[in-house]
């Protein structure tokens, strides 16, 4: 059975709507300044509060942040915190494994930890959401959804859940966005008056591109992902290949992240 079929076959009004924005949605890596309005954030937010949650627990609130010293204040503890622990993680790997926008042309860690890519990325994004997650609201759902800690899996995946609406409904309205995950919890929630226990998720950047983006975007063919009833081993990708898609994939997309310049 062939799973890449024609999109006639299945002809349906909301579905066809669904699909097209799913596969115009596009990141945006740098934003103009053209406002966004109060109301289009509002039916973003409407949408993005109906996302599934474990036991319907709801563990989300959103900051909406348009102040730009707030935002620029963000957009300078993400440069400077959080892509450092990026770059140093990077590191752990070869460097023809390692992630195009934290590789550095230079033998000295000193030297090459003070990097910044030279474009302003989302600095100039009009409105910027923080997902907020609170652990508490999700013990309504059974124990096995919980692990050790605030990152619960339950939590997580719901803060996940509403984040992809987000996405989905700015495109929707003929935005685009970008999202930026937090791996350094404190500064942000300093930033944010973000009390303990709850974590910030996700800070998604909403606007309209700088430049019209490009079309499209590459997706594996369906065909090449499902499975009927059981896993088929004979398309089981081994480690060796992995490693060769993974050196591919950075060879192609690392001319993307530069230049970089030391900060």
């Amino acid at each position: 059975m062939s799973w890449d079929i024609e999109m006639e076959d299945h002809s349906n009004e909301k579905y066809d709507v669904l699909l097209d924005i799913a596969q115009h949605r596009r990141t945006c890596r740098n934003f103009s300044d053209k406002p966004v309005s109060d109301e289009q954030v509002r039916k973003i937010l409407e949408v993005a509060r109906w996302a599934p949650s474990g036991a319907n627990s709801q563990p989300w609130t959103y900051i909406v942040i348009r102040d730009a010293q707030i935002r620029e204040k963000l957009f300078t503890a993400y440069c400077q915190i959080d892509m450092d622990l990026m770059w140093w993680m990077e590191q752990m790997r070869s460097p023809e494994y390692r992630h195009g926008g934290y590789s550095v042309e230079c033998d000295d860690p000193d030297e090459g930890l003070r990097i910044k890519q030279t474009r302003h990325l989302w600095r100039d994004a009009p409105v910027v959401i923080a997902i907020v997650g609170d652990g508490r609201k999700q013990w309504g759902t059974v124990l096995g959804g919980h692990t050790m800690g605030l990152d619960q899996t339950h939590l997580t995946d719901s803060l996940s859940n509403t984040s992809l609406l987000i996405h989905l409904a700015a495109q929707s309205l003929g935005l685009t966005s970008q999202w930026m995950s937090i791996h350094t919890q404190a500064p942000f929630k300093e930033i944010l008056d973000i009390p303990e226990p709850l974590i910030i998720h996700t800070l998604i950047p909403i606007g309209y591109p700088e430049k019209p983006l490009p079309p499209g975007g590459y997706r594996i063919p369906l065909d090449d992902l499902v499975h009927e009833e059981k896993f088929d081993l004979s398309r089981h990708m081994s480690n060796k290949d992995s490693l060769k898609r993974l050196a591919a994939l950075r060879l192609n997309t690392r001319g993307l992240y530069k230049p970089m310049v030391k900060r």
